[in-house]
């Protein structure tokens, strides 16, 4: 039995994910099996299909359980940005290796769970599916799991640029300084009598202004490293398209 041939284009913004010969848009010949299904044919090649924004064939969208026939001539696309998220308030999971990304979003105001232990990836795509959270990951092979409610692969390295994508890509509300950086609680304003068992000498003779976790009971306040956060919270927040709060 002949295998059928397609032609499948990648778009350039996912040509990371292809080998070269098929980076930059170009439309190449592909073998398939005849059974298997688009979105499984699309992760073959290496595109994680929480990338994909839709699934083009002869130039009208199909579902990913589509069969490709032969001749189909392929377009993957990627996601739209900002990217809307159904079905429940917009909230991350980070894998073991985004812990400063973390800490950042979660500076921002942006719920987002991470666990320092190493969880393996079953424990992590379950999580994400039970707490209805986008998993946020660089790992490929973890975003093509199955039981995952939805995700979204983590382009750069470097957290500045990291932190940019997210945004750019889900533009979450932002409220800076209402979360825990630690355990991702929400914070409370904190009365100095009610902390000072918590502070050291001269925190409590320097500070008056406070505010404590609801969850980890972690307490908070403007110390030094202070004005450089709230620059970087700045330049945030000036950043278009994700610079509103409220």
């Amino acid at each position: 039995m002949n295998r059928p041939e397609i032609i499948v284009q990648v778009a350039p913004e996912l040509g990371l994910f292809v080998p070269h010969a098929r980076r930059g848009g170009v439309a190449a010949p592909l073998l398939t099996d005849g059974v298997s299904t688009l979105g499984h044919v699309v992760e073959s090649l290496g595109v994680p299909m929480t990338e994909v924004g839709a699934l083009v064939v002869d130039g009208r969208e199909i579902a990913a359980g589509h069969v490709p026939a032969a001749g189909e001539h392929v377009e993957v696309r990627p996601v739209a940005r900002p990217q809307h998220v159904p079905g429940a308030p917009l909230r991350f999971l980070l894998d073991v290796h985004l812990g400063t990304l973390a800490r950042r979003l979660r500076l921002l105001g942006v719920d987002a769970a991470y666990e320092a232990t190493d969880l393996g990836d079953p424990a992590l795509a379950a999580l994400s599916a039970a707490e209805r959270r986008v998993l946020l990951s660089r790992d490929r092979g973890l975003l093509r799991r199955r039981e995952l409610w939805a995700g979204a692969y983590v382009y750069s390295d470097r957290t500045d640029d990291q932190l940019r994508d997210v945004l750019g890509r889900f533009a979450p509300e932002l409220r800076p300084w209402t979360r825990c950086t630690a355990c991702n609680g929400l914070l409370t304003e904190a009365r100095k009598e009610d902390v000072a068992d918590r502070l050291e000498g001269g925190t409590r003779a320097t500070y008056d202004v406070f505010a404590r976790c609801t969850a980890c009971e972690r307490v908070y306040w403007r110390g030094a490293h202070h004005d450089r956060l709230e620059a970087m919270v700045a330049q945030v927040l000036n950043e278009a398209p994700y610079g509103r709060s409220t």
